[in-house]
């Protein structure tokens, strides 16, 4: 018999360990990120303002952050999201502080939150996708 509960045993916590491994991938699992629901709402906030055809930052840049055609079409020197890298896509660069102080976005504001810069590399990330 006491063989018989150490077999019960094992057989419990394999289960266990199996159980849990699929929930931790499942519960770890990259959530996709929505264009329409989660990025333009940020830019929209923050950064069209100045983005926009007659802004500042469209005077600037040519940048029109009005519409995901306008973000993907990037500036008069060029793409500022590159889908799926997200080290040089510009946009990251200009939110993350990574370039020369003076032109870290937004210019003159509050720089974005963390969790706002997490979404736009996660977006980035998935291949900047019109979703």
């Amino acid at each position: 018999m006491p063989n018989n509960s150490k077999s019960r045993a094992r057989i419990a916590l394999v289960f266990a360990a199996t159980v849990l491994a699929g929930w931790s991938d499942a519960a770890f699992a990259e959530e996709a990120v929505s264009w329409k629901l989660d990025v333009q709402p940020i830019l929209q906030a923050r950064c069209v303002e100045c983005h926009k055809p007659g802004g500042q930052g469209w005077e600037a840049s040519g940048l029109d952050m009005t519409s995901y055609k306008g973000l993907m079409t990037g500036t008069k020197h060029g793409p500022i999201v590159i889908p799926g890298d997200t080290l040089s896509s510009n946009l990251l660069v200009l939110v993350e502080g990574r370039a020369d102080p003076k032109v870290r976005m937004p210019h003159g504001q509050r720089p974005l939150l963390k969790q706002q810069i997490d979404i736009i590399r996660l977006w980035i990330k998935q291949g900047a996708k019109d979703n």
